[in-house]
Parts: structure tokens; sequence; C-alpha cells
């Protein structure tokens, strides 16, 4: 098998923090997804090769197994398990491979044959070849506004050239993960396929802010409706509602619409709250009657 070097197809250090491996992970999914992409075969591959290289540095246990296992760490738990065995019977085969090994240095350790007898690379043969192992999960990310997810609805996706279609709870966090059973690889030997992370990324909205099950929106209304009173229309996810504004309504002034944020996930009629603040906004470009009307109010008081 060929090895890959994991950190270089992300563009990181291999001191890398979590971090940057995400961030780095993100901003290639964007940039090679498969919708952004279409019928180009070679932005499919990178897309792979990217969802690979983070499922893999992304989780601090299977990094530490590449990073000392290389190309063959999804299987390195059933080599410690054979290695442990031959020694207990006394197989040359339990000779210690070298410490400190890093991932770009295999190619003629005692557990490189072990990998190739096992899995069909020629070598050894390890009486083992009927084993049944489970297929490597995928990850990969998907992006939708925040309006399409306060309601529950289907996706089509293209997930490694095979179409999917998927539903999507209301509700949904951004950056929460959802896990798809055997839509990731073949297993090996007849075993079971592997399973599809799907990251879902819910874009800002330019109207609202969600903070958590809540919504944030800022509400312009005029000086005169502010100090007179009145009504103004406010958009909600729901719908437009119509409020009263008391006479003497201040510039900052914040009002909560209680279930009118966003639903609570999988959990049906349950919802956060909407919080408006009302911004008053000053009248422009005045006539000199205003002016006047202005000075008089302002003699008055």
């Amino acid at each position: 098998m060929a090895f890959i070097d994991y950190y270089k197809i992300l563009g990181v250090d291999k001191k890398a923090s979590q971090e940057d491996i995400k961030k780095a992970y993100r901003k290639l999914a964007r940039k090679y997804h498969p919708d952004l992409n279409p019928n180009n075969k070679e932005a499919n591959k990178r897309f792979q090769e990217i969802n690979e290289a983070n499922e893999a540095l992304s989780d601090p246990e299977k990094r530490k197994k590449y990073d000392e296992y290389g190309e063959h760490w999804k299987n390195s738990d059933q080599f410690e398990q054979s290695r442990s065995q031959s020694r207990n019977s006394g197989n040359p085969f339990s000779g210690g491979r070298s410490g400190g090994q890093g991932a770009s240095d295999f190619g003629g350790g005692d557990f490189s044959d072990f990998f190739e007898s096992m899995f069909g690379g020629g070598g050894r043969s390890s009486g083992r070849s009927s084993v049944k192992y489970k297929g490597q999960d995928f990850n990969a990310s998907f992006s939708i506004s925040l309006r399409d997810a306060y309601t529950t609805h289907k996706q089509t996706l293209t997930i490694n050239g095979k179409k999917i279609r998927i539903t999507i709870p209301a509700g949904i966090a951004d950056e929460q993960i959802i896990k798809l059973k055997g839509l990731g690889a073949d297993g090996v030997n007849g075993g079971p396929a592997g399973d599809l992370y799907l990251t879902i990324n819910v874009q800002e909205d330019p109207i609202f802010k969600r903070l958590h099950n809540d919504l944030y929106l800022q509400q312009d209304i005029d000086l005169y409706t502010a100090v007179l009173g009145g009504e103004v229309m406010v958009e909600t996810l729901d719908g437009k509602v119509k409020l009263k504004i008391p006479a003497g309504t201040q510039n900052g002034t914040k009002v909560r619409l209680k279930n009118k944020g966003f639903p609570l996930y999988k959990k049906d009629g349950e919802f956060g709250n909407l919080f408006i603040t009302y911004n008053v906004k000053l009248p422009e470009h005045l006539t000199e009657k205003q002016k006047e009307l202005f000075k008089e109010l302002q003699n008055l008081s």
C-alpha cells in the first residue's frame, strides 16, 4: 500500500493542533466539495483524500495510530493482537519493532509483512485472510442556511460519487455531526461497511442571529412611532407579526416573543424565544417647518 501523507494533504505540520487541523479541513472541504465542483473528477478525488486525512487526524486516538503505523493505522489493533499472540507462542514474528518509528519510516518492518499478508499484499501467509473487518468510516461536510435549519427537510448529497438522500431535522446546530450507518467504505472480506459522519455547517443569516435556540433581531422604528406609539410589522422565521409600540419607547428597548425562536432539535412543538431590539431612527433632511416644530418642542420641554 502506498504511503499517504495526511498532514501534507491538509497542508498542516505534524505538530499542528487539533484546531489547526479542523480549520484546514473545513477550508479544503468547502473548496473541493462535489456540489461546488460538479463533474470534476479531480476535485472529487481530492475531496475523498481530504476526508480520509481528516478522519485520521481529527481524532487523537486515530492520529496516534497513524503517526505510529502510517498507512496501516486502520488495522493496527489486529497487528497488536497478533503480535501479542505470537510472542506468547514463541513465534519469530514476535520480534519487536524499533521504538519511535514515524509514519514515513515504514517499509520493511515486521508489521508491514503482517499487513501485506493480511490484506493481499503478498508476503507470508498468516492464515487469517478470511477474517472480516469493518470498512473505513468517511467524513464529509455540508452547508445549509439558517432558514433551512429551521424546518425538517430532505437534502440530496453526492458522497464519493454516489447520490444519497437524507433528512435533516429542524433545529440542527452548527457543526453538528450526523452518523449515516453503512455509507462508508466496503468492509474487508465481507465485513460490514463503514459509516459516514456528516458535519452540518449552518450559515449565518443576514437578519437573524442565533444563540442556541434563541434568535435575535434588530428592528428599526421611526422617531414619531417611538415618541407617540404605534404599530410595526416584524419578521420572524414563522411569518410576520404585528407588534404594538408603547409611546415613549427608548432606543435599544428589548422585547421578547415567546416561542418565536428556533425549534429544539428533535422536540416537536418546542421553540426558543425571539428577542427584538428596537433601533429608533432619527428623521433626516428636515424641512424648515419641521425644524421650527422641533424647536417649539424643545422650548416647551
